[in-house]
């Protein structure tokens, strides 16, 4: 199985990695690096991750990974990252819907 990181997905770690940057552009450098490295052992334990509380489709799972929510879909073949968001934040349907 393969992970395959959404256009939105990728966006939003761009964004959170600039925000990170203003303090320590190498600390945000690692985070996006740590995030890419979480994300690629999601295939691992696909079973052991918890449904998305937002979502009442079983195949919408989350990581944690430090203060951010790594929200992906499973699927037979590929795994689907949907988006990352802090987990203090409200979680928009259309991250997860992809109705973007």
């Amino acid at each position: 199985m393969t992970v395959e990181w959404t256009e939105f997905a990728v966006a939003k770690v761009t964004e959170i990695a600039e925000y990170i940057s203003l303090d320590s552009p190498v600390e945000a450098d690692k985070w996006v690096n740590n995030i890419f490295d979480k994300a690629d052992s999601i295939p691992t334990f696909t079973n052991r991750f918890r449904q998305v509380k937002e979502s009442s489709n079983p195949n919408h799972k989350e990581v944690i990974f430090g203060n951010y929510r790594i929200i992906f879909k499973v699927t037979p073949k590929k795994i689907y990252i949907l988006t990352v968001r802090n987990f203090k934040q409200i979680l928009p349907d259309n991250e997860i819907t992809g109705e973007l």
